[in-house]
């Protein structure tokens, strides 16, 4: 964990200042926020502000609100919600909810908590978008926003065929809510934020990605989690998915009969058995993930079925569709829906299941019948849905929904971060190389081609890391434990760029929290180095659970996802 508290320093310039050059890269190095104290919190019910209203201002005392065993500092939560408006398209009501909450002891920073899913809900403005994050937002010291993305949880789904719900699900939202904050801020402690942040995991981390390339003169630091910042094309891909699943089902009513966990669990160990030495120790950790792309075979590496399904192989059809499902999503003839994913001992994990065999046919369809094509339609049958029109419809327009499913959901352009570069701003994304819905293959892609747009020197502005065996956004059996948000304040207020972050695996014993995917054999507290791409982990000497014994070095296999 990076320490945090000692990042205003005597000796930097003030706050408001940006230095000329940043750690010999050429570009602004932005200044340390200063800390500042709460001076209003009650008062703050009549702020005003265009389209605004205040519905709840009040102190919340230390200890009201706990993380990982520890109490929250005492702070102010305001609630409130903007552009309260009467649809004319289907006469229902909209605003954007959202709460605010302001740290007694601020740290002159200010946070966007990015929330997941199709959004809906207000979630607590803590500064939480991992599971088990050991210090959040608020610990911190941030000023935090959190948002509904302009509809509530029971205008789910059917916000998606209101046009301007679309867009500020998609983007526009935070448009909205981001100079309101930031004069609230200015309300509460007498002045604006020093620092301002953007953080997420999930459709979080899409939120993020979308706003470095749209309000990256607002903000100052992005991290984003499990991005999804191809979501249109990642839900398509589900719902194929769940179809090729289908066809290997003994009930299709229940998807996870296609692979099941014994299943599952036979061909991790083979990936394990395979790769796990490759990084120089075995560990039953597989962290050089493009060399076993390479190397494993599952039809060498796992018995073909002879008899009768028992756990104990797999059948010539049912490697088939693995093969074709990590291949990635295509349309009848051929063209890519979306990425490739990597094999990985991951796929253990309940969570992988979950996106495979039940989110693909409950809610993926939700999301890409009802939000991202146009015309917004019902699915009625996931298995039977035609996916070349569906992966049209994500990119088509009318008169009424003016911008598609990829245009208001994604960044306008990922690989031009002009803003964010020349103003000094930074960018930390982290991807599991075990997510079950959205690729580390397409992130791997992106940054790729981010480099290469940028003259291989994306890295003084962009950094990504991946976690092996890691799920959405948590769990699998990892190291899932991270500061990435310490991490990040230190890169843009102190030039310090992260050549690795240390994760941990927060294991049955450990006092943070319990990931019970956590393999038994493992050290509760076992550490890796998470490596910037395409740099990877290898054992070098030393206790074989400490981070310490590990460096970042080039992958065996080389690297290119795509």
């Amino acid at each position: 964990m990076l320490a945090i508290a000692g990042l205003a320093v005597a000796g930097l310039s003030t706050a408001a200042q940006a230095h000329p050059r940043g750690g010999g890269t050429g570009l602004p190095q932005l200044s340390a926020a200063a800390p500042g104290t709460l001076a209003e919190c009650e008062g703050l019910a009549g702020f005003a502000y265009d389209a605004t209203v205040i519905t709840t201002a009040e102190l919340v005392p230390a200890g009201a609100l706990t993380n990982a065993g520890a109490d929250v500092g005492e702070h102010c939560l305001v609630q409130g919600h903007m552009n309260e408006r009467v649809s004319a398209f289907d006469g229902r009501t909209y605003r954007i909810g959202f709460e605010m909450r302001l740290p007694s002891d601020w740290s002159g920073r200010y946070l966007y908590q990015a929330n997941g899913g199709l959004d809906g809900s207000v979630a607590t403005a803590t500064g939480t978008f991992t599971g088990g994050q050991l210090e959040n937002g608020l610990q911190m010291g941030f000023a935090v926003l959190s948002s509904d993305a302009g509809h509530t949880g029971a205008q789910i789904p059917v916000f998606g065929f209101e046009p301007q719900a679309r867009l500020d699900y998609g983007y526009q939202a935070v448009g909205t809510l981001t100079p309101m904050a930031k004069s609230l801020i200015e309300a509460a402690y007498g002045r604006g934020p020093d620092r301002s942040y953007f953080a997420g995991g999930s459709n979080g981390g899409r939120h993020t990605m979308v706003a470095s390339a749209r309000y990256a003169d607002e903000y100052d630091g992005f991290l984003a989690i499990a991005p999804g910042f191809n979501l249109p094309q990642a839900a398509v891909a589900q719902i194929w998915g769940a179809q090729q699943w289908a066809t290997v089902a003994t009930d299709t009513a229940d998807l996870s009969t296609a692979f099941t966990q014994d299943e599952r669990e036979l061909v991790a160990a083979a990936l394990i058995d395979r790769c796990d030495g490759l990084d120089r120790l075995r560990d039953g950790q597989v962290l050089d993930t493009e060399r076993c792309q390479k190397v494993f075979s599952i039809d060498r590496a796992v018995p073909t079925c002879e008899a009768d399904r028992d756990g104990s192989c797999l059948t010539a059809e049912q490697k088939a569709v693995i093969r074709t499902v990590f291949a990635g999503a295509t349309t009848s003839d051929g063209a890519e829906i979306y990425s490739t994913f990597p094999l990985d001992p991951g796929i253990v994990q309940a969570g992988w299941g979950w996106w495979k065999f039940t989110a693909s046919v409950q809610l993926d369809p939700l999301a890409v019948g009802t939000v991202f094509g146009t015309p917004p339609a019902y699915i009625a049958d996931p298995l039977a849905l035609d996916i070349d029109a569906a992966a049209e419809a994500i990119y088509a327009t009318s008169d009424v929904y003016t911008e598609s499913g990829m245009e208001f959901m994604t960044p306008p352009d990922p690989t031009s971060l002009d803003t964010l570069r020349d103003r000094g701003a930074k960018m930390i994304v982290v991807h599991g190389t075990a997510d079950g819905v959205f690729s580390s293959d397409d992130t791997a892609a992106w940054y790729e081609e981010l480099d290469a747009a940028y003259r291989q020197k994306a890295d003084e502005f962009v950094r990504y890391f991946e976690v092996p065996g890691m799920g959405h956004v948590r769990g699998g059996p990892a190291t899932d434990q991270f500061d990435g948000l310490g991490a990040l304040i230190a890169w843009v207020e102190q030039g310090d760029a992260p050549d690795r972050i240390v994760a941990t695996a927060r294991g049955a014993g450990n006092a943070g929290g319990v990931n019970p995917e956590v393999p038994s054999a493992w050290a509760d507290d076992r550490s890796r180095p998470l490596c910037p791409y395409p740099l990877v982990a290898r054992y070098r000497s030393g206790d074989p659970e400490d981070a310490a014994s590990f460096a970042c070095k080039h992958s065996g296999g080389g690297h290119g996802r795509r």
